[in-house]
């Protein structure tokens, strides 16, 4: 009864509820903002708009491939922006890269199908690998979203005069591609696509010297497109100025190295002048470039046949024509007889089997020819040539060169000044063939 009563400290309890209210407001506020210990502090995300700027900038200075990576990062950045899907195809066309270029257009199309552009160069990029068809189809589409679009006209005049080239074009195709050439111009004169396109149908109708100024207005516009210099420098050599097209090639060859057709032309305008030491070193860095290319290794043989230098022309003709292993392990696909180069590669491959006396495959070659190229008067007369010096080495009139040319070292490609075995040829061509499943040189 005596024992007293314990009163409640108020400050306690003040001091705890405040203490509570810290950890609740701790938990509630200050944790959701900050970062768990141990990981790093996240650095502010690049906006698209940064990378296009980027994209631009190394666009003007003919880095397509940098170009072309910056654009891809403001599409992850902003992927509904039609337009970056639309430059994207636009350098990659011009970097060779046609099959991304498609995919681009086509991304492009899915966000706004009424996008006249992106149906022009879905068109443009489905030519170079030959599809001319569906690429007109597109192209046309484009044209019906919006008539004024210069570009598409500009794509569609070339790639007509490109299917007409091929032997693929209809009747009055090539007018077809002189009325959107004409049209394209009307639309912007001015433009690159239109001097261009205008420039490839002038060269198509025998207008060389009209194209040469295409072609030079277009580069004047922009000078780091690889084709362009191609063009030019293939406008060149028509009007026998070799020695500009040799400068432009290199042009083609500083802009796009692992391009090997810039070399196969430097190569084949060097065997025009006669200049077969040049023309071989030239080729041969053409096959390094491309191994698996036929047409490569058909060129090399060529030239090596007029060194004469037999053995090494047999060996690079047999790939082109027959196909195999390279010196390297890698597999070329030989080429079906073709009206054109391909033809030449035959019957070039004929006369040195026959002229070294293999002639039991010089005589096949020489059947396949006459069955496959009957038309072809000059391809004809050099399968009846191989039949002729085989006839001459059976009676012993004519003795088979085993060996080659004197001082042309056989696989070194070293040449010698002796005068190449006759042959009948063809006029040198204008383009490169492009190989099989590869993409159509334009």
């Amino acid at each position: 009864m005596n024992r007293r009563t314990r009163h409640s400290n108020p400050w306690k309890l003040i001091l705890l509820v405040l203490l509570v209210g810290a950890a609740v407001y701790v938990n509630q506020v200050i944790v959701p903002v900050t970062s768990p210990l141990g990981i790093p502090t996240p650095t502010p995300t690049r906006s698209a708009e940064s990378f296009v700027t980027d994209a631009q900038k190394l666009a003007g200075q003919g880095k397509f491939t940098q170009a072309i990576a910056s654009y891809q990062s403001a599409i992850e950045a902003d992927p509904k922006n039609v337009s970056n899907y639309i430059q994207v195809a636009t350098l990659q066309i011009y970097n060779n890269a046609y099959k991304d270029a498609i995919t681009n257009s086509e991304n492009a199309i899915l966000l706004n199908q009424n996008n006249s552009m992106a149906h022009a160069l879905r068109g443009w990029a489905l030519s170079f690998t030959g599809d001319y068809l569906n690429a007109e189809v597109e192209i046309n589409q484009a044209i019906q979203l919006d008539q004024n679009n210069a570009s598409a006209y500009a794509y569609l005049a070339e790639v007509i005069a490109d299917e007409t080239q091929a032997g693929q074009g209809g009747l009055g195709s090539l007018d077809k591609a002189i009325t959107a050439s004409k049209t394209a111009v009307q639309l912007n004169k001015d433009s690159l696509d239109t001097h261009w396109a205008r420039g490839i149908v002038l060269d198509i109708t025998g207008n060389h010297q009209e194209a040469n100024s295409e072609y030079q207005a277009a580069v004047a516009i922009n000078g780091n497109i690889p084709d362009l210099h191609l063009l030019l420098g293939e406008s060149y050599s028509t009007l026998l100025q070799d020695d500009k097209a040799i400068e432009e090639f290199n042009k083609a060859n500083v802009l796009n190295p692992t391009d090997p057709n810039p070399l196969l032309d430097i190569s084949r305008t060097y065997f025009k002048v006669g200049d077969y030491a040049k023309a071989v070193q030239y080729a041969l860095e053409a096959v390094k470039a491309s191994p698996e290319d036929p047409y490569m290794y058909g060129n090399l043989g060529t030239i090596y046949y007029r060194v004469p230098n037999y053995p090494d022309a047999i060996a690079a003709l047999r790939l082109a024509v027959r196909g195999g292993k390279a010196s390297d392990g890698t597999d070329v696909k030989g080429l079906p007889l073709a009206a054109g180069r391909v033809t030449e590669y035959y019957y070039t491959f004929g006369l040195a089997l026959a002229r070294q006396g293999d002639c039991g495959e010089a005589l096949q070659i020489s059947q396949i020819i006459q069955q496959g190229a009957s038309t072809d008067d000059v391809a004809t007369y050099n399968a009846q040539e191989m039949v002729n010096i085989c006839t001459q080495i059976s009676e012993g009139t004519v003795t088979p060169q085993l060996t080659a040319g004197a001082g042309s070292g056989s696989g070194s490609g070293a040449v010698s000044n002796s005068t190449a075995a006759p042959v009948k040829s063809t006029p040198p061509a204008k383009s490169t063939p492009a190989a099989p499943a590869a993409a159509p040189t334009k």
